[in-house]
């Protein structure tokens, strides 16, 4: 994107009270960040939830003083800014309506057209949870995934050493600004990262590592993925919260069974026994939910009613699936531009006139 519209694109971001629902809602409307702060307040003040006080923040010039001191920062550092309307930003993070309007990156890796699994848990890591990593990321290097962490303590750092020691691509989502690594015991850590994978934050220069924070990091880290997977959590903690976020954002997750009586395995086996998640003894449990491994069993074609009645949304939908064959819910609903809910009961309706048929791990075809 060009250095003029992302100076546009971070001064909506800037804009106080606005937040990233509200900012994007304004950018569907006007088309665009530049759009937004260039039109009208009259045309602005219609659109639902865009009270007087945003309206008046908007129009007020400092945002435009702010974002380019931040661009400085940005440039300085280099630092690659990516605004939510680039394909750059990763798509299955454009789906979640409270994504961040400007996400920040660091290091040379290429999110799109990539397997992405999330792997999370406690700091307090035992042999156990290690021994699993050790191999499970090993059995992953077929696949070639990218792998997203938190780059804390524990699992999160094991899971990005792991995949670094086997060649994986590995990125690490921070609760605070690119210009510092917390925790400090992690730096050279990060520094390795950045040779094959790198670093996402969407928090501007100087943000400290609050609590808060932390919260709004796991839900990138929930929703730039397929699959989310625990790998040992006590009854509270960060793991779960993302593992929550990632389940109200349709995404597969999957957690590690321990022992009853072990601490740290027992917000995995909550997790299992509540069916908020999937267990995951291998990358066997993993390749047949999300369908990498599925095989293409040719049966009997089915014979589709010669005058089945589409609605325009479900020809529409149709005819895109006969053009990409086989397709992921997400892509999907990217591709045609309509939510996942709306896809997905396009899809169910289409199903049920034996014109789509639904794969493991959410892939959809017409037959």
């Amino acid at each position: 994107m060009k250095k003029d519209d992302i100076l546009y694109y971070l001064a909506l971001q800037s804009v106080e009270g606005i937040g990233p629902v509200n900012a994007r809602k304004l950018i569907e409307h006007c088309g665009g960040a530049r759009q937004v702060l260039e039109e009208s307040q009259k045309k602005i003040g219609r659109i639902r939830g865009i009270g007087p006080k945003i309206l008046r923040r908007l129009n007020d010039p400092t945002i435009f003083k702010t974002a380019e001191k931040e661009l400085r920062f940005i440039e300085k550092h280099k630092i690659t800014a990516l605004s939510i309307d680039e394909q750059m930003y990763p798509s299955k993070l454009k789906h979640c309506q409270d994504a961040p309007l400007v996400l920040f990156q660091k290091g040379n890796f290429d999110i799109r057209k990539k397997r992405i699994i999330s792997i999370v848990g406690t700091r307090m890591m035992t042999q156990y949870g290690k021994q699993f990593l050790n191999e499970f990321i090993q059995d992953l290097v077929k696949h070639d995934p990218i792998i997203i962490s938190g780059l804390a303590y524990g699992i999160d750092s094991c899971a990005h050493h792991e995949s670094i020691q086997n060649n994986l691509t590995t990125v690490g989502v921070l609760a605070h600004s690119l210009d510092q690594v917390y925790p400090k015991a992690h730096y050279r850590l990060a520094e390795k990262m950045l040779e094959n994978g790198g670093l996402y934050s969407e928090f501007w220069s100087g943000t400290a590592p609050e609590k808060v924070n932390f919260v709004k990091r796991n839900r990138i880290i929930a929703g730039i993925s397929e699959a989310t997977i625990v790998v040992e959590s006590a009854n509270k903690g960060g793991s779960l919260i993302t593992a929550e976020i990632a389940a109200s954002y349709n995404r597969d997750v999957f957690a590690v069974p321990g022992r009853v009586k072990d601490k740290f395995s027992t917000g995995c086996n909550m997790l299992i026994k509540s069916n908020k998640a999937a267990m995951i003894s291998s990358v066997k449990d993993l390749e047949y939910v999300l369908g990498w491994n599925a095989i293409e069993i040719k049966s009997k074609p089915i014979q589709k009613s010669l005058f089945v009645k589409l609605e325009k949304n479900e020809k529409m939908l149709y005819d895109h699936l006969i053009k990409s064959k086989k397709i992921l819910l997400d892509e999907l609903s990217l591709e045609i531009g309509l939510s996942i809910q709306s896809t997905l009961m396009l899809l169910l309706q289409l199903e049920l006139k034996g014109l789509v048929k639904c794969h493991p791990g959410k892939w959809y075809e017409a037959i």
